[in-house]
């Protein structure tokens, strides 16, 4: 029986123990909450209640029963709140894998349901360690743009976290006593020579025949959190730009900007995968379209150059977690657009812009009012003192305070004013 995975012999590892596994569960609990709360008010920051074409997640019913509109101030919020999203994931994934190795010897015990509580215990132990590894793995496939996983990213990311946090939910409230209680024995100072059993039908995690320890348990904590710490450091760097960013080695935004001069920061799409011509672009063949209650105008670059210009310091920053510093843009401010087709100053409503691009997500995007009217959003037309490079959506593209990379739609071809 020794040889089998529910006899709790083969389980030799002396490093297994309520306290080690306690310690990592408190950690994950921390670090796992603050996960769900960013990565709720990054799909929030999309302001799917807003249009079809902002809402990923058609199906979502009561799940979005929190969204609220997307604010712009301050302008470094989304970059902030999936800046901790995505490296806070990535640092805990050490600490995850610790974890659950530390308890695999309980998905092996017979019998394998003892009462109706263990057996809540064990379906939300099943969703729990099925759902946090899907979420882990399909978020870093999408912050490596891999997208080997079938379907949109959304809708798998988004329904897989409530999944996983309702398992999470019922696991913390049926472990915490257990937890508090083997915390309490570390601080006492206690360690576990003799470990009491949490009930009289539970098993220890204790090896009852463990082998000579190789490692002491902090030294294997020291271990988890080094592992936490480096990919840490490998991957908080693609949120600055200069030298820093050059350290976010696991990060595909962590080299060196693209380029130099004032377009030379990070980008995501080129125009070359969105299929822009520089024919399309040129000043002879491209018009803007705006329409409003009063009509329709068609503006010229030009045109626009000779509307009142404005400027705004802010950031790029997108869901794969990676984002630039401010950046000077200078262009039309959007509430003026609105103005020109038929709106009061300050009365601006949603607009739905639409890009030039004729693949991938995103080619038309929904703005609020609020972001609308917001003096800092512009029609940018240049960055940092010259035209926008192509990459950065020549002849113009959208700039949001606080709004994810996704819904500055460069290439910008027509907007259309009114509420969506």
């Amino acid at each position: 029986m020794e040889r089998l995975p529910s006899s709790p012999a083969f389980w030799r590892s002396p490093l297994r123990g309520p306290w080690f596994t306690s310690v990592l569960g408190v950690v994950l609990l921390a670090g796992i909450t603050v996960l769900f709360v960013t990565g709720l008010l990054s799909y929030a920051a999309y302001n799917p209640g807003l249009s079809p074409v902002n809402d990923k997640t058609p199906d979502k019913g009561v799940l979005g029963f929190y969204l609220f509109p997307w604010p712009t101030d301050p302008h470094w919020l989304y970059r902030l709140t999936q800046g901790v999203h995505v490296t806070l994931g990535i640092a805990l994934v050490p600490i995850l894998l610790a974890k659950l190795w530390s308890v695999l010897p309980r998905l092996f015990q017979l019998p394998p349901v003892r009462s109706w509580a263990h057996a809540l215990e064990r379906i939300s132990l099943l969703m729990l360690v099925g759902g946090v590894l899907f979420e882990f793995v399909t978020g870093v496939l999408n912050v490596q743009l891999d997208y080997v996983f079938p379907g949109s990213f959304y809708p798998l990311h988004f329904y897989g976290a409530w999944v996983f946090f309702a398992a999470f939910t019922v696991h913390v409230v049926l472990r915490a006593p257990t937890a508090v209680r083997n915390l309490r024995r570390m601080r006492a100072g206690e360690e576990e020579a003799v470990p009491p059993p949490v009930s009289s039908e539970e098993p220890s995690l204790v090896s009852p025949n463990p082998a000579e320890p190789t490692v002491s348990r902090r030294g294997a904590l020291g271990l988890v959190g080094g592992g936490s710490l480096l990919l840490l450091a490998t991957t908080v760097g693609q949120n600055f730009d200069g030298p820093l960013r050059r350290t976010a080695v696991l990060a595909p935004h962590g080299g060196a900007e693209p380029g130099s001069g004032p377009n030379g920061f990070q980008i995501n799409k080129t125009a070359l995968s969105r299929g822009i011509s520089a024919a399309e672009t040129s000043e002879e063949a491209w018009r803007l379209v705006v329409t409003g209650p009063s009509g329709t105008v068609r503006l010229s670059r030009a045109e626009l150059l000779e509307l009142p210009q404005h400027s705004a310091a802010l950031p790029i920053a997108c869901v794969e977690g990676w984002s630039t510093s401010d950046q000077w843009w200078r262009g039309v401010r959007l509430d003026d657009l609105a103005a020109l087709v038929g709106y009061e100053a300050g009365t601006a409503p949603d607009v739905l812009v639409e890009s030039l691009q004729r693949r991938g997500a995103f080619r038309r995007a929904a703005l609020r009012a609020n972001q609308v009217r917001d003096p800092r959003s512009l029609l940018a037309l240049g960055v940092n003192g010259e035209p926008l490079s192509p990459d950065h959506g020549y002849p113009a593209r959208i700039i949001v305070p606080a709004a994810p990379g996704v819904l500055n739609t460069k290439w910008v071809a027509r907007m259309t004013f009114g509420e969506l």
